[in-house]
């Protein structure tokens, strides 16, 4: 099983090698098997492809925001007709199952692709300002050089959901995916150029902890948006802020989801499956604390076990499988580790915790695993376990939920089960994350913004409000009169 691509990086317009770089085995977590060898950039390519973006920008900024849409729509067309073949690569690359990334993961690269160039035309005006027998106006223009850094757990989506808006204003990209899973934006990157895109404007270098510094201290990076975990965001964050660059950080999270006593319990249940189960539990966003009131745990508890016991673990390109391996050995190990010390720490192990025996070789599977009894302080409630592990701990009270969902440093995401709409709306409220649910889970639209709150980053993506972060304002001043001088 082969994915090798032409070369490691991509910069403007073609493949380019440079076999100085570090090496990095790409590989199929599904069998531990090598499919890809890449070489992370050296400093000499991060220099040539900063370069190309910056000589690019321009003349991509130049052209009319009509002109970029339609570069961009043509390139979601694209995406949407090598779907399938896109998928398989996806699969190979993250080890999620065929039947997930089809629906998920370039279709929504796609999406992005179509809503930001359909609405560049009219989403960067400005505004006038009367000033008497002067004016004002303000106009929205772009930043320049973008580095996008992306995550292993949706190396497509977030490939295109960096570029898409980046591009949209005029700006350039040059874009860093995470070292597991190389491949996918290389094919991001010529389905861009085939679509129209001017040779530069998106370029694709590989790298590894040593790389991304290289991208975000370079001279000619004017901002640097980050998918990743809160510890790298804060590296990276700290690294721009030194020399005053544009940042969007969208980082970790352990995200409470509050099912109510009158919430619909089986509509509860797929919620709360869809927040810690889909991809194998390695989303960011995911609804790890899973708050139930006392009067409905153990029916939640006895339907949710069924229902997790049935979940067809296997091989991800075998369309009947619904969930795959973990990425990588090291996130497996990472994961066994955290559903040890929630059996060393007292929580009640419902279902799951080890390595499913329907599964064999070499793959980085871990069963779908729900733990009970489960209590703040623990160390399965107050760190990112991001895998398939569920807690659930119980409640009492409104309040008491609303205080213990607060109470951690992260704000990514909150969720909200509940017949009462007027209590949804109250403790959406009051619930501290960015970007919330009520009777629902882990959708996420382009339309939509998406982002965190506290140590879960700033800055949006997704939407007409993620233009904002890809451009700043420019204001003019129009004299009409003549201009003097007191002296």
């Amino acid at each position: 099983m082969r994915a090798q691509p032409k070369a490691s990086h991509f910069i403007d317009g073609e493949y380019v090698e440079d076999d100085a770089g570090t090496l990095i085995e790409s590989i199929y977590p599904a069998t531990g098997e090598v499919i890809a060898r890449l070489h992370a950039a050296t400093p000499a390519i991060v220099d040539k492809a900063v370069a190309s973006a910056r000589r690019a920008q321009k003349q991509w900024a130049a052209m009319s925001p009509t002109a970029r849409g339609r570069v961009l729509k043509r390139a979601a067309d694209i995406m949407r007709d090598r779907n399938r073949a896109l998928s398989e690569l996806e699969t190979l690359d993250t080890g999620k199952p065929i039947q997930e990334t089809i629906v998920a993961d370039p279709t929504s690269g796609a999406d992005s692709f179509e809503f930001f160039g359909g609405i560049v035309a009219t989403a960067l005006n400005g505004s006038q300002i009367p000033l008497g027998g002067d004016w004002a106006y303000t106009k929205r223009v772009p930043l320049g050089v973008v580095a996008g850094i992306g995550a292993w757990n949706y190396p497509q989506q977030i490939a295109c959901w960096k570029a898409a808006p980046a591009l949209a204003a005029g700006n350039a990209m040059v874009f860093k995916p995470s070292e597991t899973t190389p491949l996918g934006a290389l094919k991001i990157a010529e389905i861009l150029i085939e679509a129209g895109l001017p040779k530069g404007v998106f370029n694709v270098i590989q790298g590894d902890r040593d790389t991304g510094p290289l991208l975000v201290g370079h001279p000619d990076v004017a901002k640097v948006s980050l998918t990743g975990s809160v510890p790298t965001g804060r590296k990276v964050a700290g690294a721009a802020a030194s020399q005053l660059k544009h940042v969007t950080m969208e980082l970790g999270g352990k995200s409470p989801l509050i099912v109510f006593e009158d919430a619909d319990i089986d509509g509860a249940i797929s919620g709360a499956m869809l927040g810690n189960f889909y991809s194998t539990g390695q989303v960011c966003s995911n609804g790890t604390r899973v708050f139930v009131h006392r009067s409905r745990k153990e029916t939640f508890l006895a339907r949710l076990k069924d229902r997790t016991e049935a979940i067809v673990v296997g091989d991800p390109q075998d369309e009947r499988t619904q969930m795959g391996p973990l990425v990588s050995f090291a996130q497996r190990e990472k994961v066994l580790g955290y559903i040890d010390k929630g059996k060393a720490e007292g929580a009640t192990l419902v279902t799951g915790g080890g390595i499913p025996n329907t599964v064999s070789g070499e793959g980085f599977y871990v069963q779908p695993t729900v733990f009970a009894d489960v209590t703040d302080e623990m160390t399965i409630a107050r760190e990112e376990i991001f895998g398939p592990v569920m807690c659930v701990l119980d409640f009492d009270t409104e309040e008491e939920a609303i205080a213990r969902a607060n109470a951690t440093e992260f704000g990514l995401s909150a969720g909200v089960f509940t017949a009462d709409i007027s209590r949804a709306h109250r403790v959406v409220d009051q619930l501290e994350a960015g970007t919330l649910w009520i009777n629902t889970y882990n959708l996420c639209p382009v339309e939509m913004p998406f982002g965190g709150s506290k140590q879960s980053g700033f800055g949006r993506e997704n939407s007409a409000a993620a233009l904002e972060h890809y451009t700043e304002l420019k204001t003019v001043y129009v004299g009409m009169g003549k201009c003097e001088a007191p002296y």
